[in-house]
């Protein structure tokens, strides 16, 4: 019963990120419907904000980092500038940042709550390209893991795109990367040819 409810529950999130991506609604909608739609479908009213709410705790919780994450960030960091670009929660994503030790590695972070823009919109990009001193777009790799929302907003913006994927999952998007990995190692091939130091 959990492995399908937690299924479902992940089709309607995926849903409502996807809208949210193309603009349709708000980041609101999103965090306040998605566990109430999830409910309603069980024939179960609940106060979906406030499930959200006590969600968004445990979740403030969670920072564990995939094998050899912290390691590839810490080593990358002396020969190339990184960035991070999320369409989640500020504070979600602040807190967790911090308590994983991956915060101070990093030379900015962009989190579209406090844009006003959101992956994959142009402006999103060029919002976040405007605070990088001295950007070059043909020096700039974005590796995310939603074909959706990292990939094709890179493609938007007019640089290079390597999708993480870890479960080799089938690209059904028509939307095609430079670059696909499945492990963090393989990256720094990936950007020996693609950048210069």
């Amino acid at each position: 019963m959990w492995t399908i409810l937690e299924a479902r529950y992940g089709q309607i999130n995926q849903s409502l990120w996807k809208a949210f991506e193309e603009g349709k609604i708000g980041r609101d909608e999103v965090v306040n419907t998605r566990f109430s739609t999830l409910f309603k479908e069980l024939k179960k009213e609940i106060d979906g904000i406030l499930f959200e709410q006590k969600y968004r705790n445990y979740l403030n919780e969670g920072h564990d980092l995939m094998v050899g994450a912290f390691d590839l960030v810490q080593e990358l960091k002396d020969d190339y500038d990184l960035y991070i670009v999320t369409n989640g929660i500020s504070k979600t994503q602040y807190r967790r940042l911090r308590d994983s030790g991956l915060y101070p590695l990093f030379k900015d972070i962009f989190v579209s709550e406090d844009t006003g823009f959101q992956k994959p919109m142009k402006a999103y990009f060029d919002y976040v390209f405007a605070r990088i001193p001295n950007f070059s777009k043909e020096q700039t790799l974005i590796i995310g893991d939603s074909l959706t929302s990292d990939i094709k907003g890179g493609q938007l913006a007019g640089i290079a795109t390597c999708w993480f994927n870890p479960g080799n999952k089938v690209n059904e998007t028509g939307i095609e990367p430079d670059y696909q990995i499945q492990t963090l190692e393989e990256l720094y091939q990936i950007l020996q040819k693609q950048l210069v130091k």
